[in-house]
């Protein structure tokens, strides 16, 4: 972090008092929060983090699944300076626009599948999801299909904290005494790994597709208007569904006239080793693809929408006279949240970043699962730089460890004290880092886990946990 030399050191305790007094976090866990507070991340540099005492840490999670590029990119904050110089900020209702967003636009329909090639812009994945869900049920409503209204999900999947992608949202813990709309119906998640016993990948897919075509036919599809899903679940496990999966669940969605839309807001630019995993990796063309994260690496607020030319052919017809596609953002095209997705599409392009996760992210996966030789670990999965670690008490009957033995903290914390940061969520640990880690970084980072492992598997039995 030698840029970052001169700049100002932090009262440390200072800022922790602050942050506990003040600041709200999202998915605070007040069980600890109030006495231990927040781990202050202050300075970055490349695939490296720093908190507020001077500790350095390999971000084993790029931010939050988006710092795809890494930190600290110096033409990105000058490409988001020269652009706040000229021009901060300017509306785009009402027929104006602004250059950034405009070839933002442009090159997003250029690197996503042929058939995308609009794009309406929100302020990040949760309000992508909800703007899509708007679109939608106009779309149907402009077609004449107003009773085209409900969205099939899945258990599991993670679309946004907003009202209607909460909504989407089928992790039963995110939304705890938290109110929902009724207007989704969650289908069972694809969890290769808890399968039914005695059931093959294969037959596994068939069942899952058999549940689809029975949940139409009860629910009619005359009341369906689309489905949602991740091309790998993120935040509820970074599940692979079986092979050929969301192939055969677009078919019938196609079948029935419902839309298909895919949540790329983790598995887009880069993640996967392709700008867009719906095409490149799952063979399927949605009608929308959600973005966000990776499209501007984090260092700007930004999502999209990328819709089908059928569904703008509609979604562009005039209501009648001064009828007007009434649904937007005051930060639609920020011209600086434009400025910096374009500049970050242009280091992945240049760098080779997707070519360096289709070179690395094999190997990362390759390392990983040497750490199933640990009492704990049940399942290594997820693909290329999306990879996460069931942990389990029996490895046999894959039974869970009590909740109250918060493994995956456990772990993590291990990992952080020796250099290293990952996520913990409930009995996982997610590892998605940068996508310009290297073969030399994953070894330094197996090995971190490796003794965090074994050292969780002792304070774990030293605790009567195990």
């Amino acid at each position: 972090m030698a840029q970052q030399q001169a700049q100002a050191s932090y009262d440390a305790q200072d800022l922790w008092q602050k942050d506990r007094n003040h600041f709200v976090h999202p998915f605070t866990d007040f069980s600890v929060f109030h006495e231990n507070g927040c781990d202050l991340i202050t300075d970055s540099d490349g695939i490296y983090v720093e908190d507020a005492h001077g500790n350095r840490f390999i971000d084993g999670i790029a931010g939050l699944w988006c710092v795809n590029v890494g930190h600290g990119r110096a033409e990105i904050g000058q490409a988001m300076a020269e652009q706040a110089t000229r021009m901060a900020y300017f509306s785009t209702f009402n027929n104006l626009s602004n250059a950034p967003a405009t070839e933002l636009a442009a090159k997003l329909a250029e690197l996503a599948p042929a058939h995308l090639n609009h794009v309406f812009y929100s302020c990040g994945g949760s309000t992508a999801n909800d703007a899509t869900i708007r679109l939608v049920h106009y779309y149907f409503n402009r077609l004449g299909k107003p009773s085209k209204k409900r969205i099939l999900s899945r258990t599991n999947a993670y679309h946004g904290t907003t009202y209607m992608a909460a909504s989407l949202t089928g992790i039963a813990s995110n939304n705890w005494q938290f109110d929902t709309l009724d207007l989704v119906t969650h289908l069972s998640e694809a969890n290769c790994y808890r399968r039914p016993e005695g059931m093959s990948e294969a037959e596994y897919c068939d069942h899952l597709t058999d549940e689809l075509e029975q949940t139409i036919d009860r629910l009619g599809a005359d009341n369906i208007a689309a489905f949602i899903a991740e091309p790998i679940m993120g935040a509820g496990g970074v599940l692979v569904a079986p092979q050929g999966y969301h192939s055969r669940v677009q078919a019938i969605c196609r079948a029935n006239d419902i839309l298909f839309i895919a949540d790329e807001v983790v598995t887009g630019f880069g993640r996967l080793g392709h700008f867009f995993a719906s095409e490149a990796v799952f063979e399927t063309q949605p009608d929308i693809i959600n973005v966000a994260k990776g499209l501007s690496s984090g260092y700007a607020p930004l999502g999209a929408t990328l819709i089908s030319d059928a569904l703008y052919e509609v979604l562009s017809t005039p209501q009648g006279p001064g009828g007007v596609l009434s649904t937007g953002f005051t930060y639609s095209g920020h011209p600086v949240s434009c400025a910096a997705a374009l500049k970050n599409i242009e280091i992945i392009e240049r760098e080779g970043i997707c070519e360096n996760v289709l070179d690395v992210g094999p190997y990362l996966e390759s390392q990983l699962k040497t750490l199933a030789s640990h009492e704990t670990v049940g399942d290594i999965r997820g693909s290329h730089f999306m990879m996460a670690i069931e942990n389990v008490a029996d490895k046999t009957t894959k039974e869970l460890l009590p909740v109250e033995a918060r493994v995956g903290d456990r772990v993590a914390a291990e990992a952080q004290k020796r250099g290293l940061i990952i996520r913990p969520v409930g009995h996982l640990n997610i590892i998605s880092p940068p996508l310009i880690w290297t073969r030399q970084v994953v070894d330094e980072v197996v090995a971190i886990l490796d003794d965090a492992f074994a050292a969780t598997t002792r304070s774990l039995k030293a605790d009567g946990c195990l």
